[in-house]
Parts: structure tokens; C-alpha cells; sequence
């Protein structure tokens, strides 16, 4: 089994998506084509002719990996399985061992014949990214930590490139208003970007919310988003890694590199809850959270639990609960109540009010999978996805929570979008860097 970094993993705008499904329980065939059709009217606008570098079906497609962890090399395999006529041949991570390490897990795949990746076309560093983005691959896969996606997006647009972008897409405002600048000239270039906010394209999940959508019950009041789940790995500390090196490796547990884990991991359910809502953002948060269990120097200065209350200015509120802890309940769902009815998204059940009870009963492919044959069925047919404004917003939802509950304050939509704070580090170098203070509310400033 290839290792996940989450525990639970949907395409093109939400809406647009859900206008290319014609039945209740749609078919993977009736998914693909409706979801790479609908791309023409999503939130970006219709898109221009297509290109003359589109492949046809007859063409091999060349894929490149720049993040080569756990997640990495399973989108390495999705993207495989998505397409016949597809082979990887350029890899890149920041630490060399992980390119070998996935490489090897690769060649045990029932993908093996297509991976053809050298040594020479292997890149580590900082920098490695750059020799993929020189190579002539057609499609990159960007599933580093989260904190080098804006860079490794606008470089792979810049360069040409169609992308299956991994979420979440940012750890701060200016990483998200590069995201969207990039994501507007992919749509001027007429290129690919698919996000791995995967529930968008799970059939169940799709049914589900075409019938809330389709006002199954009523208008919406309030949904309830739980993220209730276990820890998750630590690498330890080698006495040979810097301080650097140590927070990459473990990078999930430093907001510069993952945006802490309602970013991280809860913006899948926050996505879903962006898509109930028409993908439109929230007038304003406030929260609470902190740091329980995870006390020890090991986990960095992340909270183990966050709850935040966002509201829309048609009065709609979505409580938002995550925590990531040990022997404790748990439970991911999304619980809608709407004025004639209720429905559990990831249980793909619908009770109005008064009404027949339905439940989803379809056949349901992997997720990971869909999401890349969604990407190539575009590619090939020329009609190309684009899901760049809801990956985006998404992200922004998390981090503007993460702010309100850093900070104690309530934060509006515009005050997120509007701030200029960046996490980045000074340089990007091996050797010493700060080690993050915790977030106290009430001291701690937003952003």
C-alpha cells in the first residue's frame, strides 16, 4: 500500500460540475464527459479555442512529480490509471532519498512499464522544480507541503505546463492572491489546473449535493462540518538534519509549511461546505482553538483543535470542528439542516421533511482516480478544466479561521484577502531557522 498523508480526500466549480450530471447516481462515463464539458461555463468564464498543443487521443502524455512523499506517489499512480497513453519521466522533492524511496515504490505499481524516470531525470534542492518545469513534459503534478505551491504553480503555468494541484493551495493571503493571479493566466494560456480537493468528484458526494442544491431541503441554514481524527506520522529528529531540514521533514506540524491543520486537512471539509454555499465566500469568522495534547517541542507550534463559526451574509452559519488527537471520538461528516429537511453529505443521504428519505446507492470509483481522468478527458478533448477560484477560496477559508482563533479576533472576508503577511521564510537554505512561537488569542495578532 502507498502511504496517504490524510485521512479523507471533488472538480471544476462546484456548479459547473454538478451541470454535466444527468442522472441522480451518475456513471463514471456520464462524470468525465459531463465535468470536462461544464469547464466551458465555470466561475472563470468560457474558455478560448483550444490550443494546437493539445494531445489527441493517439498521443503519449508526459507527466512530471514534484513532490514525491506519500501523496505524491499515489498522484503519480491516479494519474497512471486515469490515462493509458500517459508515462512519468521526471521526478523532484526537495530531499533526494524521497525521489529513490517513491521511485522504488513506483516500480512495484502495476504502472511500472510507464514509469520512466533516470537518474538524470531526477531533481532534489530547492531548486528542483525548476529542472522539471525546463523538461518537456505536458503535465506536473504539484504535491509538495503546501507552503511551495503558489511558487511551483505560477512557474509551471508560466512554463506551459498543465497542472493537478494538490490542496490546499496556500498557507497565507499572498500565497492565495498568487495562486489566483496564476490561475488567471492559466485561463488565458488555455491550461489545466485541477485540484486535489477530491470530494468534488466523488459520485456519491456529486449526487448528494445535487439534490440539496436541487432544493431536496429547502433553502440552507446551517451545516455542520466535523474533521474529528487521530494523529498522524513524525519523522523524528536526525542529529545531521538542521533545523531546516528537520521542519521540512516534518512540515505538517509548522504553519509556514502546511498553514496547521484546518488548512492542512480540515479544507476538505471546508470545501464542501464553500460548495453548499455557490462558492461564495463568507462575510466573517470567529473561532477558538489550541494546543491540548500536542504540548511537546516535536509537534512544532500547530493547535490540535480549532472550532470556528463562519457566517454568510444571507445569515447562513457553518460550525466548523476539526481536531487531530488520540483515542478520542471521532467522526468526518458534513450535516446540513435546511428549512424542509436534513442530509449527511458523506453518508449521501437526504431526509426532507415530510418526504421520502433517499440514499445514494451508486457505484462509486475511486476519487483520486476521477479527478485525473477528469484532467486528461479535458486535455484530450481540448475543453479544459479550470478549478482555480474554488481551490483558492477554499484555502482562504481555512486560513482566515486559523487567524481568528490564532488571534481571538473576528475576521472578515476582506481583511483575509487583504493581508500582506507572508510566512515565508527569509531565505531558503540549509542551517538554522526560528522556531515558531504558539499562537496565544488575545495577544497573538491575525495575520
Amino acid at each position: 500500500m502507498i502511504e496517504r498523508n490524510e485521512s479523507n480526500g471533488p472538480s471544476g466549480d462546484g456548479r459547473a460540475a454538478n451541470q454535466g450530471i444527468s442522472a441522480e447516481e451518475p456513471t463514471r462515463r456520464s462524470f468525465v464527459r459531463g465535468t470536462a464539458a461544464a469547464a466551458l461555463g465555470a466561475a472563470l468564464g468560457a474558455l478560448g479555442q483550444p490550443r494546437s498543443a493539445h494531445a489527441a487521443g493517439s498521443d503519449t502524455l508526459r507527466i512530471g512529480l514534484i513532490g514525491c512523499g506519500g501523496r505524491g506517489t499515489s498522484a503519480a499512480v491516479n494519474a497512471l490509471q486515469a490515462d493509458s497513453n500517459t508515462k512519468l519521466t521526471v521526478m523532484a522533492d526537495i530531499f533526494a532519498d524521497r525521489i529513490q524511496q517513491s521511485r522504488k515504490t513506483l516500480l512495484r505499481q502495476p504502472v511500472a512499464d510507464r514509469i520512466d524516470v533516470p537518474d538524470d531525470r531526477c531533481f532534489s534542492d530547492f531548486d528542483g522544480y525548476k529542472k522539471v518545469m525546463e523538461s518537456d513534459i505536458d503535465v506536473v503534478l504539484l504535491c509538495t507541503p503546501p507552503h511551495f505551491r503558489p511558487a511551483h504553480l505560477e512557474a509551471a503555468i508560466a512554463a506551459g505546463k498543465h497542472v493537478f494541484c494538490e490542496k490546499p493551495v496556500a498557507v497565507d493571503a499572498p500565497g492565495v492572491n498568487s495562486v489566483l493571479r496564476t490561475v488567471e493566466l492559466a485561463r488565458q494560456k488555455n491550461l489545466t489546473i485541477v485540484s486535489g480537493l477530491c470530494w468534488r468528484y466523488d459520485l456519491g458526494v456529486l449526487a448528494t449535493m445535487k439534490r440539496i442544491q436541487d432544493g431536496a431541503i429547502g433553502e440552507l441554514l446551517t451545516i455542520q462540518e466535523n474533521y474529528l481524527t487521530n494523529t498522524l506520522w513524525h519523522r523524528g529528529r536526525e542529529p545531521s538534519w538542521s533545523e531546516m531540514e528537520y521542519q521540512i521533514r516534518n512540515w505538517m506540524y509548522f504553519t509556514w509549511l502546511s498553514g496547521d491543520h484546518i488548512v492542512e486537512q480540515h479544507v476538505h471539509s471546508l470545501d464542501k461546505a464553500l460548495w453548499l454555499m455557490n462558492d461564495q465566500p463568507p462575510a466573517r469568522c470567529f473561532g477558538l482553538g489550541g494546543r491540548q495534547v500536542r504540548s511537546g517541542e516535536m509537534w512544532g507550534h500547530i493547535y490540535d483543535h480549532f472550532a470556528v463559526c463562519y457566517e454568510w451574509p444571507g445569515g447562513q452559519k457553518v460550525f466548523s470542528h476539526t481536531r487531530q488527537m488520540a483515542d478520542c471520538f471521532n467522526d468526518v461528516e458534513d450535516y446540513v439542516v435546511g428549512t424542509n429537511g436534513t442530509a449527511r453529505v458523506l453518508a449521501h443521504e437526504v431526509a426532507p421533511r415530510g418526504g421520502a428519505a433517499w440514499k445514494f446507492t451508486g457505484e462509486r470509483p475511486s476519487m483520486y482516480d476521477l479527478e485525473h481522468q477528469a484532467l486528461f478527458a479535458g486535455l484530450r478533448s481540448g475543453q479544459i478544466l479550470n478549478n482555480g477560484i474554488y481551490m483558492s477560496f477554499s484555502t482562504m477559508l481555512a486560513i482566515m479561521g486559523r487567524e481568528a482563533c490564532y488571534s481571538g479576533q473576528s475576521i472578515t472576508w476582506e481583511q483575509a484577502m487583504a493581508s500582506t503577511t507572508s510566512l515565508s521564510p527569509t531565505a531558503y537554505a540549509w542551517g538554522d531557522v526560528p522556531a515558531p512561537t504558539v499562537a496565544m488569542p488575545g495577544t497573538t495578532k491575525a495575520f
